[in-house]
Parts: C-alpha cells; sequence; structure tokens
C-alpha cells in the first residue's frame, strides 16, 4: 500500500498526470470515486460537445435548403441524441481505463482523504483502508456553484449533470448565467425547438470576453430566436406548479418569467471540502488552494492541480499543471505555464476562441494599442461555408509591436485560435 505518487481524482488533471508518473519510472495510483476521466470526460466537456454535435448536424439538415439540398421531414430524436452523448462518454472512460492498465497505474476506488505524514485514507462501502505515498497530488476538481437563492433539486432547477440528461427538451427553458456553459446549452437546446431565455448578472454576456465578441454573440443568438437578459439577477423561482416562475430584477423592475426548467450556470467551486485538507494543514484561500510555480502546497510531498487552483478552470490547463508538478518531483526542471497565453474556447454556435487580453484589460493595463479587426463577411471561405457570422481581432501594443490579445466568433475558430497561441509564444509582433 505504499507509493512513490498517489493521485486524488482521475480527471483531466488526475489522470494524465498519473500517467507521466509512471512514464518517469515512479509507481502511481489514482483515487477515484465515481468513473475515471472525471467530469470532464462523463458530465462536462465531452458529452456536452457530442450534443452540440448533433444540434449543428440538425441544423444543417434544417437550412440544407441554403446548399441546394432538399431535405424532407427531419426530426430531431431527443433521447437519441443524449444516448449518443452517454456512449461517447462512456467510451472514453473505458479508453482512460485501458491507460491505467498499459501504464501499470494502480486504480483504487473510493473516496479518498489525505491525512497527516503522507498518508491517506480511502473509503468505500463502508470499508476504510490506509495508504502511503511519498508524494500526494490533490485533483479533486470541482462542481456547479449553487446560489443560495437557487439551490438545484435536480428536476426543475438543475445544474450542466441533469441538463446533459434530460428525459425531454423541456417547451421553456430559463439559464442563469451566461458563461461557456450557460451558452453552450443554450444553443443546444434552442436547436432543440425549446424557447430559451438567458438572465446574465452582468452587463454583456460571455462576460469574460471581449465586448466585441460579447455583442457578436449576443446579435446571432437574437437571430436564432434566444432571448437574452442582461444587467439582471434571478431573486427566487417559485416551484410550486407544474412549472417553475422565475423572478429577475432587472433594470426596469422585476419581471416574472414561466418556464419548465431553469439551468443554473453560474460557474463553479471547488472540491475542497472533507477532504482533510485542514487536517495536514494544507493553506487554502477564498475556496482555492495555495501553491508554488510546480504546484507543491506549504506542506512537504503534498501538491495540488486543476480546478482547486486561483488560475483558469480548463482540463488542458489541469493536464499541463500535472505533467509539470510529476517532472518536477521526478528531478527534472520543466517550464513554468505562462497562464496569460492559455486559450480559452467556447462550442456555442457561432463558436469563441481567445487568448490574452481584452481591449478593455490591455487599455487598463496602460498600453497604447494597435488594433485589426477582420469580418467573416469578407472571407471567402466563411461565405462558401455559409457562415458569415463573426470577426477575427487582434491587439497589438503600438509601441513595440507585442501581440497583447486574439479574440475570434465564428465558425470553427477553436480551431484556428492555436495558431495565435504559438504566434504569442514565439513572440511575435505586429510590426
Amino acid at each position: 500500500m505504499n507509493f512513490d505518487v498517489i493521485v486524488l481524482g482521475s480527471g483531466p488533471g488526475g489522470y494524465v498526470t498519473a500517467i507521466r508518473a509512471s512514464q518517469l519510472g515512479l509507481k502511481v495510483a489514482v483515487i477515484e470515486k465515481e468513473s475515471l476521466g472525471g467530469v470532464c470526460l462523463n458530465w462536462g466537456c465531452i458529452p456536452t460537445k457530442a450534443l452540440l454535435k448533433s444540434a449543428q448536424v440538425f441544423e444543417y439538415i434544417n437550412h440544407a435548403q441554403d446548399y441546394g439540398i432538399t431535405v424532407k421531414d427531419a426530426s430531431a430524436d431527443f433521447s437519441s441524441i443524449i444516448k449518443r452523448s452517454r456512449n461517447v462518454a462512456d467510451g472514453m472512460s473505458k479508453g482512460i481505463s485501458y491507460l491505467m492498465k498499459k501504464n501499470k497505474i494502480d486504480v483504487i476506488n473510493g473516496f479518498g482523504k489525505v491525512r497527516p505524514d503522507n498518508k491517506l485514507t480511502v473509503t468505500n462501502n463502508g470499508k476504510s483502508i490506509d495508504y502511503t505515498a511519498k508524494h500526494i497530488i490533490i485533483a479533486t476538481g470541482a462542481r456547479s456553484r449553487e446560489l443560495p437563492n437557487l439551490p438545484q433539486d435536480g428536476k426543475k432547477i438543475i445544474g450542466y449533470r441533469e441538463a446533459l440528461i434530460l428525459p425531454e427538451a423541456p417547451k421553456k427553458l430559463v439559464i442563469v448565467g451566461s458563461g461557456a456553459i450557460g451558452v453552450e446549452f443554450a444553443y443546444f437546446y434552442n436547436a432543440m425547438g425549446s424557447d430559451v431565455t438567458i438572465v446574465e448578472f452582468m452587463p454583456n454576456i460571455v462576460p469574460v470576453e471581449d465586448v466585441d465578441v460579447s455583442k457578436q454573440l449576443q446579435r446571432s443568438f437574437k437571430k436564432s430566436g434566444i432571448k437574452i437578459i442582461t444587467n439582471s439577477s434571478v431573486e427566487k423561482v417559485d416551484t410550486n406548479g407544474s412549472g417553475c416562475k422565475v423572478y429577475v430584477k432587472t433594470k426596469k423592475g422585476e419581471e416574472i418569467i414561466d418556464c419548465d426548467v431553469v439551468l443554473s450556470a453560474v460557474g463553479i467551486v471547488a472540491n475542497i471540502e472533507d477532504i482533510g485538507l485542514e487536517d495536514v494543514g494544507i493553506k487554502t484561500e477564498k475556496g482555492k488552494v495555495i501553491v508554488d510555480d510546480y504546484y507543491k502546497t506549504n506542506i512537504n510531498g503534498y501538491y495540488a492541480i486543476g480546478d482547486l487552483l486561483p488560475n483558469q478552470a480548463l482540463a488542458h490547463v489541469a493536464s499541463a499543471e500535472g505533467i509539470i508538478c510529476v517532472e518536477k518531483i521526478a528531478g527534472q526542471n520543466p517550464d513554468c505555464i505562462d497562464y496569460g497565453n492559455i486559450p480559452g474556447c467556447t462550442y456555442a454556435s457561432p463558436e469563441i476562441a481567445s487568448v490574452g487580453m481584452t481591449e478593455i484589460q490591455a487599455k487598463e493595463a496602460g498600453y497604447e494599442l494597435k488594433v485589426g479587426k477582420f469580418p467573416f463577411t469578407a472571407s471567402g471561405k466563411a461565405s462558401a461555408a455559409g457562415h458569415k457570422d463573426g470577426f477575427v481581432k487582434v491587439i497589438f501594443d503600438a509601441k513595440y509591436g507585442e501581440w497583447l490579445g486574439c479574440h475570434m466568433i465564428g465558425y470553427n475558430v477553436t480551431e484556428m485560435i492555436a495558431e495565435a497561441v504559438v504566434a504569442r509564444k514565439l513572440e511575435t509582433t505586429g510590426h
């Protein structure tokens, strides 16, 4: 029961960390209380993308006429779409299981708790077993954040998890929050025929994006029939009747929206409770674990990666953090992550992809700017593909030509952003 490295959690942070540690010759175990692959593979990124693909195919069929093709009587079989999404997720989780065996990693099922003196206790079906490891890496991820006035009951007020497996598409859906989770589900359910309303507290939807991107998405969504209410907050939801009455406080006063289901998409919260952090003395701040550049906590032999940290909560970030963490443990000298050059992608339609500073952030940082913008209406490829919504926006420092930010919205931009990331890494200038 003694290991070089034990990883607590098997999401894209945990399982990648375990594989890299094994490749470096360390004896490794992974502890997982549910399914290998964590939220991302089972209840997040991957099954969501499967749903979005079905929505995109359905939209193509509905607009086949635009491409000179006639299709009659197409309909969306909602339960089959959900089933396909679950099958994709299950296949990915089985793939992780194979990788664990291939890399000779012990998979320990159960709920893990860190203990002092490099120990971990795993509880499964009422039985507890203690393990020891020279290095314990905590990768317990995050979950849907619940607001006190929006308690999730899993039926009428749901989180992203239930949104992936609803038995049928609701006639009317209110989505609270317009980050990546909110707008991706808004696109999907709108494509499935639901009447969708988004309520956003901030002045713009997708509030972390450049304002021009937010405005473009708002235009595209409104064209698709999605209603958007910004500068507003959901005060309460009355679930007593057959549906929900959503009380929204807007600039103009209170508005009551009737709907079948409310999806709470107001962000995520790190899973740091009940995993023994206090027993060990691991330092946290504002619900996040504090680590150094190589993910070591304030206690020797204990590390944390992924959504537990105050950095971007993204799958590829967690994987990179884990790799750097174990390479450092193994005595290598890996480069630290440049958190200013991490791309973010949102897979609604149109897609959003961005890296670096927004125009407002760059101005606030004191830069004098050169901004370039190219609309897809002027792109031959976009016209030929039938996707003319959107643009690419680049932001440069006028003085030295440093590429400060790149923001795209439109068809397939999530594939294009990598070019901007590489160019910024190689210190390309705009001169």
